[in-house]
């Protein structure tokens, strides 16, 4: 990643975390130079610490303290220029000012309002849970990406369901969590104890599976919706899409998750693909 070091060097560490969770991304910075768009990658990076915050902490209170700290930050930012290396970078540039203040404030407010929810009743409701962290994630990004007049409701359902998919694969890590990856309807339905979801079963995989099909067929009908994905959004959904049709087809359909995207050729031709798409609709 020596190319990100010629833009902010700085930003280093929170680059590497957020390709740690979405290492396909590097095939897209190929299209989004780094050098030229820092703005881009930073504000990916700051969605990483939000939804670090939001799920990688298992203490709320240190999760409120953290979030408490980021509302401050962005609060501040238009005026100080920020003291985040993350923050310092996307308010200097234009963009960041032209986006109102609420938005900026949306996703943290989101993520404190939702730590300390517990295991959804189904499907819809666990849709209907992830829906405002990541709609305001994904609203920022748009505006950031295309402008703030620019609709935002694909890319908010593609955020949650990512969401969704991101915490199935974590099955196995999550199982003693409040809140489960496998709604409460599917663990009754299939007969799943908590202690359950740790080792294989016929009923996990079919479990599994279930959640698969209705993460599907719900992605296909984002596909319907009103606006456009960034480049980093866009890869991350084929890339997505490609997992979740491996993954139900195979004899053990967690492994195949946790083991990820295959990338190669094909991810390079979609980022390619989804970057031609962007620079079409917007200036940069």
């Amino acid at each position: 990643m020596s190319e990100l070091s010629v833009a902010h060097g700085a930003l280093q560490s929170y680059i590497d975390k957020w390709l740690a969770v979405q290492p396909a991304q590097r095939m897209a910075l190929v299209f989004v130079d780094p050098a030229k768009y820092p703005g881009h990658i930073a504000l990916a990076a700051l969605e990483q610490e939000l939804l670090s915050a939001a799920y990688g902490i298992r203490e709320p209170h240190v999760a409120v303290g953290k979030l408490n700290w980021w509302a401050e930050e962005l609060s501040g930012a238009a005026a100080s220029g920020g003291r985040h290396p993350l923050t310092q970078v996307l308010f200097d540039d234009e963009r960041a000012h032209a986006i109102p203040a609420e938005r900026w404030l949306a996703p943290v407010l989101a993520a404190m309002a939702q730590l300390e929810e517990g295991t959804a009743a189904d499907f819809p409701a666990q849709l209907a849970a992830a829906a405002p962290l990541h709609c305001a994630l994904a609203t920022l990004e748009t505006a950031w990406w295309y402008g703030v007049a620019t609709a935002a409701e694909r890319a908010g359902q593609v955020a949650a369901l990512g969401h969704l998919l991101h915490g199935l694969r974590r099955l196995e890590d999550d199982a003693e969590r409040d809140r489960l990856p496998l709604p409460m309807a599917s663990l009754a339905r299939y007969g799943l104890a908590r202690h359950a979801l740790r080792r294989r079963s016929a009923a996990r995989d079919e479990a599994i599976r279930a959640q698969l099909a209705d993460l599907q067929s719900t992605w296909r009908e984002a596909a319907r919706l009103p606006g456009p994905l960034s480049v980093f959004r866009a890869l991350e959904s084929r890339e997505a899409e490609r997992l979740m049709r491996r993954a139900r087809a195979a004899g053990d359909p967690l492994a195949v998750l946790q083991q990820g995207g295959q990338g190669g050729f094909g991810a390079t031709f979609a980022a390619w693909r989804a970057a031609q798409r962007w620079r079409s609709t917007a200036s940069g």
